[in-house]
């Protein structure tokens, strides 16, 4: 019996230990990150308590099956060196898989606010990419390095514990009691897995306690969050975005884009877009421009005006600038394919992978049609995201990317620099324009995105990286349209620029902080009037928005709406595992895996002030529902179709 309990006791003192060090780590990301608390009256404590609730759950995990395996084995006399040893090696493989995912999520969410899910398998597909983004972000090292030292302590100690654990010869006498504790013990354990009374486990909701997003999130473990993500994604009734009926979604949203007729099953939103009718209202001075299209990486709106960005600051005045514009998610594939193709996100959904490349209709296309030729630049290699497979499909006739580039001008894992990609992009574009045929150019900017690199002769005001990078990238756009207005064909094209999504700026105002998704958009050139357009739009818009300038007939079955003829009164959005819809005075958030709902009115500065009174947000969550459903729904379809 004695040995019985000085193995329960070794085992034990492994369970509190890994308890210890994941609320080490737990305490590292507070500190680290305890400028997105907002509210500042809210008691931290029940944010840890919640947290060493979630870490239990995973070191019940863990502990089950040594549990199980080892006291049975005591119960009956049979305990040896190896089976100790071997439930060493099982500690110490599983925890550091649990302190790695805790390890990742300080830098990942300082990033996305969100704590780390299932969306980072997408990067595994590219692992040199991904691999260079870890180590290359040098504000990183600290916590890789972190990592392998606390692992090392934590296995040694794991190894020690072990090894001190004395066996003896001992009598099978007292195998009814100590199989009795056992089953009790792992009955207990089994317990702690599911973490809580009830009908149901214990979700993440259970982190929830007050109003501070930050807080909430803090008392979710990254490997909990993690594995409950990646299972969702498994689960049938989770593959399925399941928000309202698909019929009553479709004719929602059919209304509200003025969709009349017979719905066309196989393309529900279809209408005939005649814009060449329009010929007392066009606004371009020119014929069949080109079109310049840069996508910045992460350019808040958040960040304009703050000295950062005086290039982007004067364009706001020299353009048509939409200052109320919404990205469509919070990733750059999301940005790409409601900009370019009308598609709105489906959260964490990557919509330009399968093991088909999806065939989607959009600006690309249309122009492709009427006579463009298009260009697509990117500054890392040309697979990742699918961007070469899924842009060629698409109505893109030449791709550049990294392949295409000097080697010494590679500059990280994301490839070359900015100022390099609108230098390369420059004498494309000259080649181009001298056959004679219009051109249609999309430029993917990189350097807003960790890891920054800033060159040595580029001088900054700021002192701070995260911002040196916003004035360098600001400076790499001025440098490019200076060059490109002593070209020919400059005057006869239309630029648009406006970023991919946004980023975290500032501190947190909601669940999804506004800063991710408000994005600045300007048109400008080839006789656009410089004015600025307060209300709402979405990176769906630019399509038939930009169509309608050019004059272009053509057929749609996209999201978006021409804002220059129609004013739009609600506009929508997602984030990883979140869906928004806002109008001009309240904003509405949704959780699907959660089913909870986050309600803010609208100040007249713009901030965000939670409410809970969810009756006069019904309509937000009507719309919201009917544009993700009908969005999932054509999302299959074209699934099917491919």
């Amino acid at each position: 019996m004695k040995q019985f309990l000085r193995i329960l006791g070794s085992l034990l003192g492994i369970h509190v230990l890994g308890l210890l060090f994941l609320s080490f780590y737990r305490c590292m990301e507070f500190f680290v990150l305890r400028g997105m608390i907002t509210d500042q009256t809210t008691a931290v404590a029940p944010a840890f308590i919640r947290g060493l609730w979630f870490d239990n759950v995973m070191g019940c995990y863990v502990m089950i099956v040594p549990l199980a395996l080892v006291l049975l084995a005591a119960c009956f006399g049979y305990c040896r060196r190896w089976i100790l040893r071997t439930v060493a090696v099982w500690f110490c493989v599983l925890y550091a898989l649990l302190m790695m995912a805790s390890a990742a999520n300080i830098p990942y969410f300082a990033y996305f606010f969100k704590n780390i899910n299932s969306s980072i398998f997408e990067w595994f597909g590219y692992t040199g990419t991904t691999a260079g983004m870890v180590f290359q972000e040098k504000t990183w090292w600290v916590y890789i390095a972190l990592y392998f030292v606390l692992t090392a302590v934590f296995c040694w100690l794991v190894w020690r514990i072990m090894e001190r654990t004395t066996l003896t010869t001992v009598s099978r006498k007292h195998w009814l009691p100590s199989l009795l504790i056992t089953v009790a013990l792992v009955a207990l354990c089994l317990f702690g897995i599911r973490g809580r009374m009830g009908y149901n486990p214990i979700k993440i909701s259970q982190a929830y306690y007050c109003n501070d997003p930050f807080l909430n999130q803090l008392g979710i473990n990254p490997a909990f969050n993690l594995l409950t993500s990646a299972l969702d994604d498994m689960r049938k009734e989770n593959a399925e975005l399941m928000l309202m009926p698909y019929d009553e979604a479709i004719t929602y949203v059919r209304n509200s884009l003025n969709i009349t007729g017979p719905a066309d099953s196989t393309k529900i939103l279809f209408r005939q877009m005649r814009n060449g009718d329009r010929e007392e209202e066009k606004i371009l001075t020119v014929t069949k421009p080109n079109i310049v299209i840069i996508l910045m990486e992460s350019m808040s709106s958040a960040l304009l005006g703050k000295g950062y960005t005086p290039v982007l600051d004067s364009l706001k005045t020299q353009s048509l600038y939409f200052s109320n514009f919404y990205s469509a998610g919070i990733h750059t594939n999301h940005g790409m394919t409601a900009t370019l193709y009308s598609f709105p996100a489906l959260m964490k959904r990557n919509l330009m992978k399968g093991t088909v490349t999806p065939k989607r209709d959009g600006l690309p296309t249309v122009l492709k049609q009427n006579g463009w030729h298009n260009l697509f630049f990117m500054t890392h290699e040309a697979q990742y995201d699918n961007m070469n497979a899924f842009f060629r499909t698409n109505g893109y006739d030449e791709i550049y990317a990294q392949e295409d580039y000097p080697k010494e001008e590679i500059v990280n894992s994301f490839g070359v620099s900015d100022h390099f990609l609108f230098d390369f992009a420059l004498g494309k574009l000259n080649n181009i324009a001298k056959q004679q045929q219009p051109f249609m150019a999309t430029l993917l900017t990189i350097s807003n995105h960790p890891p920054y690199i800033i060159p040595n002769w580029f001088k900054s005001s700021s002192k701070e990286p995260e911002t040196q990078i916003v004035e360098y990238a600001d400076w790499c756009i001025g440098d490019f349209l200076k060059k490109a207005k002593k070209e020919s064909w400059y005057d006869n094209t239309v630029f648009v620029v406006l970023a991919d999504h946004g980023k975290l700026v500032g501190t947190t105002d909601s669940e999804l902080p506004q800063s991710y998704n408000h994005i600045p958009l300007m048109i400008f050139g080839a006789g656009i009037p410089s004015q600025e357009y307060t209300h709402l739009g979405m990176q769906v818009d630019v399509m038939p928005t930009l169509l309608n300038m050019l004059g272009i007939d053509y057929d749609y079955n996209g999201f978006g709406t021409d804002l220059l003829h129609q004013q739009r009164q609600m506009v929508f959005y997602s984030a990883d595992n979140q869906i928004v819809a806002r109008d001009s005075t309240r904003c509405f958030l949704y959780h699907p895996q959660m089913k909870k709902s986050f309600c803010y009115d609208i100040g007249q500065d713009g901030q965000l002030i939670q409410t809970h009174n969810e009756e006069p947000f019904a309509s937000l969550r009507r719309y919201v529902f009917a544009m993700e459903q009908t969005a999932e729904f054509l999302f299959r379809q074209l699934r099917m179709e491919n």
